[in-house]
């Protein structure tokens, strides 16, 4: 039986530990603690100063497969940022109203964190006693963010920074649920993202003798190719090659950086474009990389005097599971009897930890709650009846997939 009133409060403990990417490690002392009360085997995975994973092992009698619940410590916002220090739902502080839990972190992902204690912690209240291992990981660096230019740190790590260290340090199953704000949906494949930057060069000259000379300048020359870059955008979102169980790649032109605004006075000597673009999880990273740097070639053939070059620098792969997977199976099965419905399917165009845990072997599904849709005015949240519920369908999932001894 879910405690309902246990699950607040374990939701709410995290919410209110800071842990915005690069400073996960206090949480994580929290999830050893939370473990170590459940009776777990503990580990503490020191990833970097700073930054640890926690992983809690429920062992089982032996002769069934174990199956790991993945989640990351680490949140999308600071709460600092000046668009939404003053959003209460952004802070890390728990509150409740009219039967939702507010608080930085709460949908993307402690809430999930929170389901998988009370998932286990419920099944060991009811005498219940697996075959097979469960692991509850809570891992650092998740968040989609990397080191470029100046942006250098633990903070900018993260595209599975925390899972990849976890699977060469023991923390290994038969499969995997990561518990990502999926709707109540289960997610057969996710795309894949390529980070690329496209310079393009210009000259470095004074106001006063650019005279005659704006055709130099790399801003203005940026803002033609950006031109073709939105001509190009279409012909790879539409390539049936690109596309995935009925979804569509796309790209994002998500950044531009040129000049100093501190020099004005000067052209700036080149200037970036950004681009993330989103790869199916049925195409090579190696592929992808190699099709959007001849794109890039023959953009610097149509403007031969801006010296364009291209950078991929950015390649997390999507990652899949087969429909017919008995994890698969045993969510739709959990979850038609919690909620009264079987649960429907997606294909999501954002990145989890799926990608380093299939990659190492470990059949991955996301299944989560709400995604937790800001509140204007109040910020993250999830309803409350939502996470006691999930928290059964995974203690549920856990009985079918590991084998009760």
């Amino acid at each position: 039986m879910i405690d309902r009133d246990r699950l607040v409060e374990t939701a709410s403990a995290m919410i209110e530990v800071h842990s915005f990417t690069g400073d996960e490690a206090r949480m994580a002392d929290l999830m050893c603690e939370l473990f170590d009360d459940a009776r777990l085997q503990v580990q503490r995975q020191e990833v970097e100063e700073g930054r640890a994973n926690a992983l809690g092992t429920w062992s089982g009698r032996g002769g069934g497969p174990s199956l790991m619940f993945n989640g990351h410590m680490d949140t999308s916002y600071s709460g600092r940022e000046p668009w939404l220090r003053d959003v209460p739902g952004f802070q890390p502080q728990a509150f409740q109203r009219e039967e939702r839990l507010y608080g930085l972190g709460i949908s993307n992902m402690k809430g999930a964190l929170a389901c998988y204690v009370e998932a286990v912690r419920s099944l060991q209240e009811d005498a219940v006693r697996l075959k097979g291992d469960v692991l509850i990981a809570a891992v650092s660096g998740e968040i989609e963010k990397t080191q470029h230019g100046d942006a250098q740190g633990a903070e900018y790590r993260g595209y599975a920074a925390g899972t990849r260290h976890l699977v060469t340090h023991g923390g290994v199953a038969d499969m995997c649920l990561l518990g990502e704000p999926t709707e109540g949906k289960v997610v057969l494949g996710h795309f894949g993202a390529l980070w690329l930057r496209i310079r393009v060069h210009g000259n470095f000259i004074h106001t006063a003798f650019s005279e005659g000379k704006r055709d130099q300048n790399s801003i203005l020359r940026a803002h033609e190719v950006l031109e073709a870059v939105q001509e190009w955008i279409p012909t790879w979102e539409n390539d049936p090659a690109n596309s995935y169980r009925g979804a569509k790649a796309i790209v994002n032109v998500g950044a531009i950086e040129g000049g100093f605004g501190w020099r004005v006075s000067r052209t700036p000597h080149h200037t970036d474009l950004f681009l993330d673009v989103r790869v199916p999880p049925t195409k090579e990273m190696s592929l992808a990389r190699r099709e959007v740097l001849d794109w890039v070639r023959s953009l610097a053939e149509q403007f031969p005097e801006y010296g364009i070059e291209g950078e991929v620098y950015v390649t997390a792969p999507g990652a899949e599971i087969d429909e017919g997977h008995e994890l698969v199976g045993a969510i739709d099965v959990a979850h038609e009897e919690v909620f009264g419905a079987p649960p429907g399917r997606d294909v999501t165009r954002w990145f989890s930890d799926a990608s380093a845990l299939t990659r190492y072997g470990i059949p991955t599904v996301n299944y989560g709650t709400s995604t937790g849709l800001m509140d204007v005015e109040l910020g993250e949240n999830l309803e409350i009846d939502g996470l006691v519920r999930t928290a059964e369908v995974y203690a549920r999932v856990a009985m079918t997939v590991c084998g009760v001894a």
